[in-house]
């Protein structure tokens, strides 16, 4: 009888009249399962999983193992051999599957595992193998029949050269077989190159069969793309379960049952990579066309891509970067529009006016300098002071606060602004007295900037007034208006003490 397992596949090709396509079609009569059990040649029932349904006596002889440790299992789990052996018959199987054909191996070097009475450990066969499909009335491959030849007497013996040049039979045999394992040599190899050259395409490219999506191929780059996890021989959904509800899989099945070409632009795909525990997003143009047999009939499909995300990304951030060059220089126009205004609005000295513009441009510049080396993404409050106290002791001035990160808009404002101080400084303030000192300090509270400037005299003098039509007036204009802040100046006995408290929406601090 035929031993059944607990596979849903099994019981159903136990219970269910069956028809094998090919020369190995039998009818599905009352006398099948005992033809089948006790045909002396070995033979074996898989499914399209390459699960066993269905052993006869003589295959647990040929593989020295019981339908027990068959029934159910995988083909390559019980019989895994490697290398190219495992693959030609991985490939064969697929084929029939796939195409609903029989296919035949002439010879294949094949390791078996012997049992523990037979000492264990593995031994070398050759075999010639048929497979044939075995479909439903409508015509689908449902299962595989096997029908595999332990030839490796023959081999042993054409190997040996012994007593074969008599057994005219046999060597019959052996000399179509290695015809025939000579010409799939010579295919494998032409095979085995344009697979080399498929795999190192710098696109990608990846084939899959079936309506499960199988994969067959896929190139080094698609295997990169997916985060390096090798290739299954399993449907692709549970090769990569992400995928599904993706657009990715609908194109697939497209391109098979339209058959014709279909692509698709920047498609988004979602992978989670190995080791990593965020998703990772990619914009891939994808081409796909479906792969027809011999007779012109659809059975899988070849997908090509280029990922496009970094190029995409770099024209994205090229188009943000120019649109906010545009805003920037905008912005700087719009501040020496400013300048201009407040300088020459009714000047007592046409060339002291004249003077403060330039020294205001070049401020202007300074910070312009600062920001184009860190490609206009931060610049340190600190560099602002660095850059504008130029001919000033540095023991007369003291700076005290963790750094802060401005934001370019934050930056070039402030930097106006302590220009400003500097400058009246010099001519009003501390500057212009030898052991006159500036303390600047600055923290952050509420997500608002508190800097507070503070210039001390020793001799207590009273100073010179400040003068509102100048730097005083332009400094006051931009806290306001540009950071959003609030300003305060005090000048008593030689002492100037100016508050600033301005928005730090945009501004990120940095411990040194």
């Amino acid at each position: 009888m035929i031993s059944r397992g607990k596979l849903s596949s099994g019981e159903t090709f136990a219970k269910n009249n069956v028809i094998i396509a090919g020369d190995e079609a039998v009818s599905a009569g009352p006398d099948f399962r005992k033809a089948f059990e006790i045909c002396s040649m070995p033979k074996a029932i898989i499914d399209c999983d390459l699960r066993f349904v269905a052993v006869n006596q003589a295959y647990e002889r040929a593989t020295m193992l019981s339908r027990e440790a068959l029934i159910g299992r995988y083909f390559f789990d019980v019989l895994p051999s490697s290398g190219e052996a495992r693959q030609r018959v991985h490939n064969s199987l697929r084929e029939v599957i796939a195409t609903g054909a029989a296919d035949t191996i002439a010879l294949v070097a094949y390791e078996m595992q012997l049992p523990p009475e037979r000492g264990g450990g593995t031994e070398m066969r050759y075999w010639s193998a048929r497979h044939a499909p075995i479909v439903d009335a409508a015509g689908n491959v449902e299962f595989v029949l096997l029908s595999p030849n332990d030839v490796t007497e023959i081999a042993t013996a054409r190997l040996q050269t012994a007593t074969l040049e008599s057994d005219t039979t046999a060597m019959t045999l052996w000399q179509n077989a290695e015809t025939v394992e000579a010409a799939y040599q010579q295919t494998m190899a032409k095979n085995e190159e344009f697979r080399r050259l498929f795999s190192q395409a710098p696109g990608m490219i990846a084939v899959f069969e079936g309506a499960e999506l199988r994969p067959t191929f896929a190139s080094d780059s698609f295997m990169r793309f997916i985060g390096g996890t090798q290739l299954a021989e399993k449907p692709l959904l549970e090769w990569l379960p992400e995928l599904r509800d993706q657009p990715f899989i609908a194109m697939l099945h497209d391109a098979m049952e339209r058959g014709e070409s279909v692509s698709r632009e920047s498609m988004k795909i979602r992978l989670h990579h190995p080791g990593s525990p965020y998703e990772a997003v990619s914009l891939v143009d994808f081409f796909c066309n479906p792969v027809r047999d011999s007779d012109g009939e659809i059975y899988g499909v070849i997908a090509q891509g280029i990922d496009r995300t970094e190029a995409l990304r770099a024209a994205h951030h090229q188009r943000t970067l120019m649109d906010e060059l545009n805003h920037r220089v905008k912005n700087t126009l719009a501040t020496i529009q400013s300048m201009a205004r407040q300088t020459f609005r009714e000047p007592v000295d046409l060339d002291a006016a004249r003077y403060a513009f330039e020294a205001r441009i070049m401020a202007l510049s300074r910070v312009h300098n600062i920001l184009a080396d860190r490609r206009w993404e931060a610049v340190p409050l600190t560099a602002l002071f660095r850059h504008v106290n130029q001919g000033i002791d540095p023991g007369r001035l003291v700076l005290d606060g963790g750094d802060v990160m401005l934001s370019p808009k934050t930056g070039v404002a402030l930097a106006i602004v302590i220009h400003e101080l500097f400058a009246n400084a010099r001519l009003h303030g501390a500057l212009t007295r030898a052991d006159g000192k500036i303390e600047v300090s600055w923290r952050h509270v509420d997500d608002r900037l508190v800097l507070q400037w503070r210039e001390t005299s020793g001799d207590g003098g009273d100073g010179e007034e400040l003068r509102p039509g100048f730097g005083i007036r332009i400094l006051r204009s931009i806290v306001s208006g540009e950071l959003g802040g609030m300003v305060s100046i005090e000048l008593s006995e030689g002492n100037l003490i100016c508050s600033l408290d301005v928005d730090t929406s945009e501004v990120g601090e940095i411990a040194l």
